[in-house]
């Protein structure tokens, strides 16, 4: 295979979607597997929907998910900065940087070789000049409608404006579009790297826009300019892209150029099998960043969107190098991926179970902070050092870590553990129909078994043998009062890890109270 290159040109119209990300994700994956080049490029054209600051925050998930890309548009403190490289400033965003060979890389920044390039297709019979008025235009679509006719342009400029009448109305300013003339009575065909072989009848392709009335390209002209003049060999992209594929084709054909191989990857669908919508749930990668969702976790559920590594392999959780070495686009799917938030939970729990308790930590202290019960806590801990406090949050996550299913919940289910005073009903104590006399006698030989500890032996694994051993064949008589009188909940961990967390002073603090009652 020659040498590939492949760019992600996402439109700075709001955060990072689901489905963009996974694009990037593809993108990387196969440059890097082929030892190619990726490029960033940005498709800005459509001013209308533009969103201040979307460009920034694309650039920091890429950089977030080290997704290392080797050209295009950069943020001035980018770590993936290409030290001797040309590189310029943009003269579009403040604080951001393009580096590479084949520039701009921010569509906005080149009208006049987008323009250049539509006036040469009319030039040449390949293009038109078209002046509808957007009534007009409105009117036809509602006319083709009713008719349940498809939504194509009847080619009216084509057909009805002479080009006598075209240089009069253009030295007069009137406002017009150029659009793309395409051939009739044709099948295009082209082989997709996913879907195999696809054809298009042109008698259904609309002569769509390719210079807008603002001097603004549209997608289609400018998209296929850009890949030509950025030497890029793979177009990994949408299935919503599929049905565009005649047009560009054929924009390829016009010029003279060499067309990429395509991929057209399957739609994200909803569990009801719509297609992923803000409607139906969150659909930004910053979404479930916020929500506590790792960054392993996110990159491995969203690569399993349309994609296995085959060879009847069952692995389903795998490190960015991993699917590196695994990845191939002839194991992507047809058919839609279903976003299945159950699926990302299960991936992020497995992925919190391998960190360590200080990565743990260190990931959740974002989270901790947003907590109300541990900032009262915190506050009540002021003659502890920060590492006595963080020991202690660091025993919460040990029992914590195998329950834990994203980072936003730490701490939610064991408030117990940050409370000096817990509130509870006495009966909670009792195991099933035991008396208030067994009770007492439960409580006072945990306190009495615990009490013998010595410090150095306050450990987990300590504290169950004793306990366990006490208890005999009638676990529940012993372990339910005792675990009740640590946490004052219905369902916790086991008291053997309350009681390692929670220390020996507040546990018999917390069993004399439960004997009081």
């Amino acid at each position: 295979m020659t040498k590939p290159r492949v760019r992600f040109a996402p439109s700075p119209t709001g955060f990072m979607h689901i489905g963009n990300f996974r694009s990037a994700l593809y993108d990387y994956l196969f440059a890097k597997k082929n030892d190619g080049d990726f490029v960033l490029r940005i498709e800005d054209t459509d001013q209308k929907r533009f969103v201040t600051g979307a460009l920034e925050s694309l650039i920091n998930v890429l950089n977030w998910a080290d997704v290392n890309y080797t050209e295009g548009v950069f943020q001035k403190d980018s770590k993936f900065q290409i030290p001797n490289s040309k590189f310029y400033d943009s003269k579009s965003y403040k604080g951001i940087i393009e580096i590479g060979e084949y520039g701009p890389y921010i569509q906005s920044e080149k009208l006049e070789v987008y323009k250049k390039y539509a006036e040469t297709l009319v030039k040449d019979g390949h293009a038109y000049y078209c002046f509808c008025e957007p009534e007009r235009l409105e009117e036809m679509r509602r006319d083709q409608q009713a008719k349940k006719q498809p939504p194509i342009y009847d080619q009216y400029c084509l057909r009805n404006v002479t080009p006598e009448e075209v240089n009069k109305k253009l030295k007069s300013n009137c406002p017009y579009t150029i659009r793309l003339k395409m051939p009739k009575d044709e099948m295009i065909e082209f082989d997709d790297i996913i879907r195999g072989k696809v054809k298009f009848d042109t008698n259904l392709v609309d002569d769509q826009v390719l210079l807008k009335s603002d001097g603004y390209p549209t997608y289609h002209l400018a998209n296929v300019v850009d890949d030509h003049e950025m030497k890029i060999t793979h177009v990994i992209r949408g299935e919503e892209w599929l049905s565009s594929a005649p047009k560009h084709l054929i924009l390829y054909r016009y010029f003279g150029w060499e067309p990429p191989q395509f991929a057209h990857v399957p739609l994200l669908l909803n569990t009801d099998r719509s297609k992923l919508s803000k409607r139906q749930g969150d659909v930004a990668v910053e979404d479930y960043i916020k929500k506590g969702y790792l960054k392993e976790a996110i990159i491995n559920f969203v690569i399993f969107l349309g994609w296995n590594p085959g060879e009847g392999s069952t692995q389903e959780i795998f490190t960015l190098e991993e699917l590196t070495q695994k990845f191939d686009l002839s194991c992507v799917h047809k058919g839609g991926a279903v976003f299945d938030i159950q699926k990302l939970d299960w991936i992020n729990s497995q992925w919190i179970k391998k960190l360590s308790i200080d990565e743990l930590y260190e990931r959740s202290l974002e989270f901790w902070r947003q907590k109300e019960f541990y900032n009262i806590w915190d506050k009540e801990q002021q003659r502890k050092n920060n590492k006595e406090k963080g020991d202690y949050i660091k025993k919460v996550l040990t029992v914590e870590r195998d329950r834990l299913i994203n980072l936003s919940g730490v701490g939610e289910n064991n408030i117990f553990f940050f409370v000096s005073d817990i509130d509870y009903d006495k009966n909670l104590l009792r195991w099933k129909e035991m008396s208030d006399e067994n009770l007492k006698a439960s409580l006072q030989k945990s306190l009495d078994i615990l009490t013998e500890i010595s410090d150095p032996l306050w450990t987990k694994e300590n504290l169950e043998k004793l306990l366990v051993e006490a208890a005999g064949d009638k676990k529940g008589d012993l372990l339910w009062p005792l675990r009740a009188a640590l946490t004052g909940q219905q369902k916790s961990p086991s008291p053997f890890e309350v009681a390692w967390v929670l220390g020996k002073e507040e546990s018999i603090k917390r069993i004399k109270k439960a004997l009081s009652l």
